[in-house]
């Protein structure tokens, strides 16, 4: 049997450490297996929890002030560990130690996409300055058209796929790079050789890769020297693949147009940042993710896998520990 296996003997009675919503616990303790479901101990030191825990589920939140250091005798019994965001790139390396981990991969998927074309209407459709509130006001405006742009996906795993599909509906065309060179299922994608190629042909670019060590800072000087111009950058992924310093420029410099960040290195921005009083800059609070279905989406997965824990198989959505995705 595989370490990241649970055992065949998991216990019928769980106590699950749960750091997520109190809505989100009281669904969990609705499972027929009628587990103890209990809040984190300290959530500002989300890693501090009971020695006999056996299953931690939890979010990002708190994790970046964790000790470099293991604290001692960690894992201690967790045989289960699942984080709800798509990696476990916020976290330690040390929280490798769970024999299981698992992350909630693609189950935002829809929503984000939503945002993106959302985004991207925003941005060519000008609603913002559409908007009059006086007869004064009444006067020519151009709209642009979104039928014939380049939409620029940097990634193409399961949120990159829905954008591509949504993208289709308004005749978009689709190009898209990806770490592994593996065709598309969508016939509509086109994969291109490189990144730098994305950033000159793109009208608008979503970032939806992970953060690893060789997309930090992706979206550097070099890159977005290279940028068509007039880009819009969409960012709903991390924060960390944009040099902060490297965007300002190009948008001081009239390189690109427009930055959509959902996502920021550090969430939230300091008061004061630059970014939240940029005119060609929109920052949103993390929030693409969220709609009205999300927590259903995340207890249907999250159901599965308690019951596949207590018939010992192996948990879906387990993260590459060596990818960290």
């Amino acid at each position: 049997m595989d370490s990241s296996t649970p055992p065949a003997n998991a216990k019928s009675s769980l106590t699950i450490i749960c750091h997520l919503s109190e809505e989100r616990r009281t669904a969990l303790a609705r499972h027929p297996a009628r587990p103890a479901v209990l809040p984190a101990l300290r959530p500002e030191a989300p890693w501090q929890i009971p020695q006999d825990a056996e299953i931690l589920f939890t979010e990002a939140r708190g994790w970046n002030n964790a000790p470099q250091e293991a604290p001692s005798g960690w894992p201690g019994s967790l045989r289960w560990l699942h984080v709800v965001g798509a990696g476990i790139d916020g976290y330690p390396d040390w929280i490798r130690a769970v024999p299981a981990i698992t992350c909630g991969r693609g189950v935002n998927a829809n929503a984000i996409a939503e945002y993106v074309l959302g985004a991207i209407l925003l941005h060519d459709k000008r609603f913002l300055e559409c908007v009059i509130t006086d007869a004064a006001d009444w006067r020519p405006l151009s709209l642009r058209g979104l039928s014939g742009k380049t939409l620029g996906l940097l990634g193409l795993g399961a949120i990159g796929t829905e954008v591509a599909r949504r993208a289709q509906a308004f005749d978009m065309r689709i190009k898209a790079f990806r770490r592994s060179g593996a065709p598309p299922m969508d016939k509509a994608v086109a994969l291109v050789d490189s990144a730098a190629e994305l950033f000159a042909i793109s009208d608008h670019l979503v970032l939806a890769a992970p953060l690893t060590p060789e997309t930090r800072h992706i979206v550097s000087r070099e890159a977005l020297a290279r940028a068509k111009p007039g880009l819009h950058l969409v960012n709903i992924s991390r924060g960390g693949l944009i040099d902060d310093e490297a965007l300002l420029a190009a948008l001081d410099e009239g390189r690109i147009a427009t930055a959509t960040l959902d996502v920021t290195e550090p969430e939230p921005l300091p008061a004061g940042h630059v970014f939240y009083r940029h005119p060609r800059v929109r920052v949103t609070p993390h929030c693409s993710w969220s709609a009205e279905d999300v927590t259903a989406k995340i207890m249907q997965r999250l159901f599965a896998n308690i019951d596949r824990y207590l018939a010992g198989t192996a948990l879906h959505d387990q993260v590459d520990r060596q990818l960290g995705y």
